[in-house]
């Protein structure tokens, strides 16, 4: 062989490794969890969408250069129901911290439960990422070292691939110098071994690099799985109180998911940030007890036995008048007492069956109403939640709910909920939310109330409506007023109930106003017990 020659055969069996590295470099993913199309576009959007992830991935960048894709795989996670993760060994190195970390959420005991909640539900996972903020700002801080080894190990490997694709390229340099008997001239031979050695020299380095990161990693490994651990934890917790927040004000699951996602993060943090938001767990026990009750209300019962009357009730008939059929001869005698209703019956006194008019709440929202009772409750907080239970009783009954909120005479505000139609969530916080302050005065408010109770009475024939007046104090009404509400009452055939709320004995005592306008009258002195006004909700 010529001394300023070499064999092309020669120097592609030297260099063929490289020369397979070069043609076929391994794929390194940037993410750990394995996403289809829609789980991506979901992150894309729901990450478009919320100022709060752009916000806390620019936060994560002044830390750690690929925390967008971090944030995806904590989102993906919560996003998926059964998130599956790729090898390791397919990951860029830089992007290895990324996979213990999700190893160590979707292992961590909380984790399971925060995915009931967030499966399929974009909004819900990106609050997850977001109650985790704290746990990651954290975990990137103390894995400083992790970071700076796998990021040493991820530009080693890509050298690496680039002396191996320089390899390629001083190979195909030297096929088209080749002669025709495959002879390459010295130069060019030397420019393809320096290639190898060079591609060597960087596999070599990488090899280190991936040592040093993987040490580095095993050390960092307890306290990441620690970290994940509080992380879940404090997601899992975040997402269970705002499902909770929603339950207590009548938000189901299914309206939630429907919402845009910008409509959503407003609702929610109005729920959080509202002036009931501390009572969202006393909204949702009242809720609760009226649903309670409403299942174990019975129709038509027939009550406490209290004597004997006559009638044709044949379900009430005594077993003395009942044995009479027994004797042939009598049977046309019971025929006709029964015709002339002359039946002995049970007589029993019962609660008086519901009513089929509107529902309507009239809470007092007077300065004496941000008092405070047993527990830190106001009597606003436990009137708002009397009243929004009261909106569930009407639609559940198909009935039209109004809430009026009164306090001077000047002062008052009606809100409308047509039983016909869903209440939208926003109009029931502008309802609990208003608080008009002042005075107290009752005839505007039950004046209200009976007028309205009057034009669906003539718009619709709906009579026997009920009243819900609930106030802390006492005023004086006229005579005239009186006896004009007296006559509108027995017109229209419908209910007030009273419910005085920490008031002194007097403004309840026989003789005063609230006795004589109600026909039902409790006090509440303990504004932690949501079951001093249960029996309402069995008989409206």
């Amino acid at each position: 062989m010529d001394e300023e020659t070499e064999r092309l055969d020669a120097l592609t069996q030297q260099a063929g490794r490289w020369l397979a590295l070069s043609a076929s470099p391994a794929e390194r993913h940037t993410t750990a969890v394995v996403a289809g199309p829609y789980d991506r576009v979901a992150w894309r959007d729901v990450y478009a969408r919320s100022a709060a992830l752009r916000e806390l991935a620019a936060q994560l960048l002044t830390r750690h250069a690929h925390a967008p894709d971090l944030l995806a795989d904590v989102f993906l996670c919560a996003y998926q129901a059964a998130p599956r993760l790729r090898d390791s060994t397919v990951m860029a190195p830089s992007r290895l911290l990324h996979h213990q970390v999700v190893t160590a959420l979707t292992q961590s005991p909380g984790f399971a439960a925060l995915r009931r909640d967030t499966a399929g539900d974009a909004y819900a996972a990106a609050m997850a990422v977001l109650a985790q903020a704290s746990a990651l700002r954290g975990l990137l801080e103390r894995s400083r070292e992790v970071r700076e080894r796998t990021g040493r190990a991820d530009r080693a490997r890509q050298e690496a691939e680039a002396a191996a694709a320089a390899v390629g390229e001083a190979l195909r340099q030297a096929a088209e110098k080749a002669d025709g008997q495959g002879q390459v001239p010295a130069p060019v031979a030397a420019a393809v071994r320096r290639a190898v050695g060079a591609a060597e020299a960087a596999e070599d380095e990488a090899r280190r690099e991936d040592g040093a990161a993987a040490q580095a990693m095993a050390a960092a490994v307890p306290g990441i799985r620690s970290a994940a651990r509080n992380a879940a934890s404090a997601a899992a917790e975040a997402v269970r109180q705002e499902a909770a927040l929603m339950r207590a004000w009548g938000v189901d699951a299914g309206e939630t998911e429907r919402m845009p996602f910008e409509e959503r993060a407003r609702l929610a943090e109005r729920l959080r940030s509202g002036r009931l938001a501390r009572w969202a767990e006393l909204i949702g026990r009242f809720r609760q007890m009226a649903a309670g009750e409403r299942a174990r209300k019975v129709e038509h019962a027939t009550g406490e036995l209290v004597g004997v009357t006559l009638g044709d009730d044949l379900s009430r008939v005594i077993p003395s008048e009942l044995a009479v059929l027994g004797v042939p001869e009598l049977r046309a005698v019971f025929a006709a007492r029964y015709a002339a209703g002359e039946l002995m019956l049970y007589d029993s006194r019962g609660e008086q069956g519901t009513g089929r008019g509107a529902v309507i709440a009239c809470v007092d929202t007077s300065h004496s109403m941000y008092a405070e009772g047993p527990g830190g409750v106001t009597r606003e907080a436990w009137s708002k939640a009397c009243a929004l239970a009261l909106l569930d009783q009407a639609r559940h009954a198909g009935r039209d709910f109004v809430g009026i909120l009164f306090s001077a005479a000047d002062k008052l505000q009606v809100f409308r909920f047509p039983g016909d139609r869903p209440a939208r969530v926003t109009d029931v916080l502008d309802f609990a939310e208003t608080f008009l302050g002042g005075g107290t005065d009752f005839q505007r408010p039950l004046g209200t109330a009976a007028k309205m109770l009057e034009e669906e009475f003539d718009d619709a024939s709906r009579a026997r409506g009920d009243i819900v007046l609930i106030t802390d104090d006492a005023c004086e009404v006229s005579e005239t007023w009186t006896r004009l509400w007296n006559e509108i009452k027995r017109r229209l055939d419908f209910r007030l109930f009273g419910i005085a709320i920490a008031t002194p004995g007097t403004a309840t005592a026989s003789g005063s106003v609230l006795e004589s306008l109600c026909d039902n009258l409790r006090t509440v002195d303990d504004l932690t017990d949501v079951h001093r006004a249960a029996d309402l909700f069995r008989v409206i």
